[in-house]
């Protein structure tokens, strides 16, 4: 049998099917960690700095082996790059080696994660891998820079630690590291990823406190290589239950978010709006409780027109519209398909009033790619309100099928309008009348 020779192959990789702005900046970050392995190799590297470097490299390995399974999961959950657990074996490199063992134990974790986890994932192929260890080798070379700078890889390397300076050395460093990587992911992201918001760019809060945090245990791991490097071993352990404990967080946040628009999904929402009423109800001065019925209108001819992404598009951007016009500690839920609702603790009908109608016109001013050269506009959504304890309910489900009822008066009477619920509801919940209504 004849076997196809691997050059043939390489016309039909993925890479090449990166936007040209992409495949260039790719290739210029590539190409910029080739250039600094070499740059870094005629450096002299001590004897004890080799064996740090494969200390370092081992526990590496040990930490992904063992926590491989949480990485793949992590990675079937993340709609953007996520943030790995690298770092921590990564900075420690970089504060006390000698350039070229510091990007060659960045190469070797990378290449190893790619064994364990990548290549078994078709959608991420090699390249990708390549790309990141590259602006990780980058990253690195930045807080090396810095430590040799500031003398701190020799005071850690000689058991001298001057105390204030050196610790400013490694806040320098981390900041260079950081600094570095969050700028070529960030340019990455914006080339080949439509973001909703700006910020996706640099991730979120949670994402960078998690890297800032690897950063802190990186340090803690080079003082411990320095002193003796099997005391870099502890932190193996304390490296897997950081990994399991962000899964835990990571999949709790997927199952209270709808995967489409971010938002809360319906079962989150419901458990939200119940314990929210319950207050309301337990407070000892009167208070308010208000909730909102969403529907877009005639949403089957958006995605008969221009196709169930562009839908998935409208319906993320009104999300988006949603969460920026409604007050903050307001909670969004989707409810499926094209429904929205909103919880507004401690609102005044007037208020409520206001907030739909700014709702309403922000969805309408809404302008989105239709992926062919076009715009969607014109989009409307209908509202219906209902204000907790002006209408005769006590329970969630009740004020539920007020301002369910509110909205199909809306729909009656024309769309794209806000209709408040009446203090006795005349109108029952009837699904089959909503889905009647969601279809036109």
């Amino acid at each position: 049998m004849r076997t196809r020779a691997p050059w043939r192959a390489i016309p039909g990789w993925s890479l090449w099917s990166l936007p040209k702005r992409a495949l260039a900046y790719v290739f210029l970050v590539d190409s910029g960690a080739v250039l600094a392995v070499v740059l870094s190799a005629p450096h002299p590297v001590p004897s004890r700095s080799w064996l740090i470097a494969g200390v370092l490299a081992a526990c590496a390995g040990a930490h992904l082996h063992f926590s491989r399974w949480i990485e793949r999961i992590r990675r079937d959950h993340s709609h953007l790059p996520h943030v790995d657990l690298c770092s921590i074996w990564i900075f420690a490199g970089a504060l006390v080696l000698p350039p070229l063992p510091a990007v060659l134990l960045v190469a070797t974790i990378y290449l190893h994660r790619w064994w364990v986890v990548g290549r078994w994932d078709t959608s991420r192929p090699p390249h990708r891998c390549l790309f990141t260890g590259s602006m990780m080798i980058l990253a690195a070379l930045a807080a090396n820079g810095v430590s040799y700078a500031s003398g701190l890889r020799e005071h850690l390397m000689t058991g001298r630690p001057s105390g204030v300076l050196d610790l400013l050395g490694i806040i320098g460093a981390g900041a260079a590291q950081w600094g570095v990587n969050s700028l070529l992911v960030g340019i990455v992201i914006v080339i080949t990823v439509k973001l909703r918001k700006i910020g996706e760019a640099v991730g979120s809060g949670a994402d960078n406190l998690l890297e800032a945090g690897q950063l802190a245990l990186g340090s803690f791991v080079a003082l411990a290589v320095t002193w003796w490097p099997g005391f870099a071993l502890p932190m193996v352990v304390a490296a897997v239950a950081l990994h399991r404990t962000v899964l835990i967080h990571q999949l709790e946040l997927a199952a209270r978010t709808d995967n489409k628009t971010g938002l809360l999904n319906a079962e989150a929402w419901h458990l939200q709006a119940r314990l929210e009423l319950q207050r309301t109800r337990d407070r000892q001065t009167p208070s308010t409780l208000g909730l909102f019925m969403i529907d877009v209108d005639h949403f089957k001819d958006i995605n008969d027109r221009y196709g169930h992404q562009v839908g998935d598009s409208v319906l993320r951007e009104i999300a988006d519209a949603l969460s920026s016009t409604v007050r903050r500690g307001d909670a969004v839920g989707r409810f499926g398909g094209e429904e929205f609702a909103v919880l507004l603790p401690m609102v005044e009908r007037g208020e409520a009033v206001v907030i739909a109608e700014r709702v309403r016109a922000q969805v309408l001013g809404l302008k989105i790619d239709d992926s062919a050269g076009g715009i969607v506009t014109g989009l409307g959504v209908s509202i219906g309100v209902a204000i907790w304890p002006e209408i005769d309910e006590d329970t969630l489900e009740g004020v539920l099928a007020a301002a369910d009822a509110a909205l199909y008066e809306a729909k009656r009477l024309g769309r794209d309008q806000v209709q408040v619920a009446g203090a006795q509801r005349r109108l029952r919940r009837s699904p089959a009348v909503r889905t009647t209504y969601a279809a036109e």
